[in-house]
């Protein structure tokens, strides 16, 4: 049986060699003028060194270019994607359409992933952006398990990549939303806003749920207030033939997310060595759960739900 891509977003050069050897098989990275929702930053120089590091291992890395583009920045694309295809990226990560213009004068060839967040719902969606010349959709975090391998079947010349564990994004603003409140309050300027610092909203009707939030050069972020975690039915996406399976390592300290990853290797290993016979181990998930932030349900986010509201 054909083993899916375990996949994780890394915040540095360093995490992204530590998550390589604790057996990612993928690693997204980074800039923040071109990326948005990243724990750090792996700028250019860096990139040079780590594509041949994890190339050696087997391992691929992709490069984050989901930002929300905007007139200024379109001048600046073609000499960024054309230095990320000499480098030898395995592929870019794009939401918008601009980067896939872009990618045709600058940088043809180089593989794309379609990450639109949300609006990732459905295969004749998913088909136009392959047709593009996208080489993976990303699907939308709100489909359920039936929803999820419905489109995967529909794509057969298409990979289909899901997120099974860590944080989602449920709100983004271009804006400044934090430091205009500050403003507003009359707080002293300069304080930091970034991952590090503990920022969450709470709902009038849900006092017991954190939603953590932090500012960035490319506004400000609502993330959700559990973490995805679908070890226990990993099974039934790999038989359904997803080809990449998506660890979100935003606001999780490198050992959290070492974890993870080898919780999930062990998963996928043991189910593609010998699917008849195959046994969730409750160990696999319980070296996670004791470094799992106990504010932080884990929980199978949309996969089986009906409806969402």
């Amino acid at each position: 049986m054909k083993k899916p891509e375990l996949y994780i977003s890394a915040g540095t050069a360093e995490e992204a060699r530590r998550y390589v050897e604790a057996g990612a098989d993928a690693v997204s990275v980074g800039e923040h003028r071109y990326g948005m929702r990243l724990s750090g930053e792996v700028m250019l120089d860096e990139l040079s060194n780590l594509i041949p590091w994890c190339h050696e291992r087997g391992a691929k890395v992709y490069v984050m270019v989901n930002k929300i583009i905007d007139n200024e920045m379109l001048a600046q694309l073609p000499d960024y994607l054309q230095r990320v295809q000499q480098l030898q990226a395995d592929a870019v990560v794009f939401g918008d359409p601009a980067v896939l213009i872009a990618m045709r004068q600058a940088a043809p060839g180089l593989p794309l992933h379609w990450n639109a967040e949300m609006t990732s719902t459905n295969y004749e969606t998913a088909n136009y952006w392959g047709s593009k010349g996208s080489k993976r959709v990303v699907l939308a975090r709100e489909l359920n398990m039936d929803e999820t391998l419905e489109i995967k079947s529909k794509l057969p010349h298409m990979e289909v990549q899901v997120q099974v564990h860590g944080i989602t994004n449920i709100y983004h603003s271009k804006r400044s939303l934090v430091t205009n409140y500050e403003d507003h309050q009359g707080r002293e300027q300069g304080a930091s806003k970034g991952l590090e610092d503990g920022l969450f909203l709470i709902e009038q009707e849900r006092k017991d749920e954190r939603y953590p939030l932090y500012e960035d050069e490319n506004g400000t972020h609502i993330m959700s207030s559990d973490d995805i975690c679908m070890l226990e039915n990993l099974h039934e996406l790999i038989e359904g033939h997803i080809d990449s399976l998506k660890i979100e390592g935003l606001l999780k300290s490198p050992e959290y997310n070492e974890a993870v990853i080898k919780g999930y290797r062990l998963a996928i290993d043991t189910f593609c060595s010998d699917p008849e016979n195959y046994v969730f181990e409750e160990q696999w998930l319980d070296a996670i759960r004791e470094l799992q932030d106990p504010r932080r349900e884990l929980t199978f986010g949309f996969f089986f739900k009906e409806q969402v509201y």
